[in-house]
């Protein structure tokens, strides 16, 4: 048997920056990095097919630091979340694990804005590329766990209980009923 209390602990903020019950902020901010950094390899790529690809170099590069400014947000908020989830589950090593992987895949993109200095090369260099699409896959499979968290887990869901009032039926009225007889 399943003891429900840790779980129930999982799903409540430790502290009100993570958000609300039922309304955690990290998933929201997670979206930032992930879509700047999705963009950036797009440009990346697209800077050894177009003609003048500065803009592109630049963009991309600029892309990735706000990519890394998100992820240092969401990480935030992430850490909250994780003090929430019981230690010495399964839950907590999966959480751990995510986290570690997002620090990392951070840090890459921390790196790859650094050795990419102030004026871009254009292309973009292939080491360059590379490093961008090491760590999108890695920041792949921290998304995998993240949703391991949040569909399997149930980490900072509501409860099923509150879940149900998303699903309850009201009666259609009938005609009658609408006309007041």
């Amino acid at each position: 048997m399943v003891d429900v209390e840790p779980m129930q602990q999982a799903k409540r903020p430790v502290n009100a920056i993570a958000g609300p019950y039922g309304h955690p902020l990290h998933p929201a901010l997670v979206t930032i990095p992930i879509g700047a950094w999705i963009t950036s390899l797009v440009f990346d790529i697209a800077s050894h097919v177009v003609h003048s690809e500065t803009f592109l170099a630049d963009g991309s590069r600029w892309l990735i630091a706000v990519g890394v400014l998100g992820a240092l947000a969401a990480a935030t908020v992430g850490v909250l979340d994780l003090f929430a989830i019981p230690t010495r589950t399964r839950a907590f090593r999966t959480a751990l694990v995510h986290m570690s992987i997002n620090l990392a895949v951070t840090a890459a993109y921390a790196i790859g804005f650094v050795i990419r200095g102030g004026q871009p090369a254009t292309p973009v260099p292939i080491g360059a590329l590379a490093l961008s699409a090491a760590a999108l896959a890695a920041l792949t499979v921290s998304g995998y766990l993240g949703g391991e968290l949040t569909y399997r887990y149930g980490v900072r869901v509501a409860d099923e209980i509150t879940q149900a009032d998303g699903y309850r039926t009201t009666p259609v009225a009938t005609t009658i009923e609408k006309e007041g007889h």
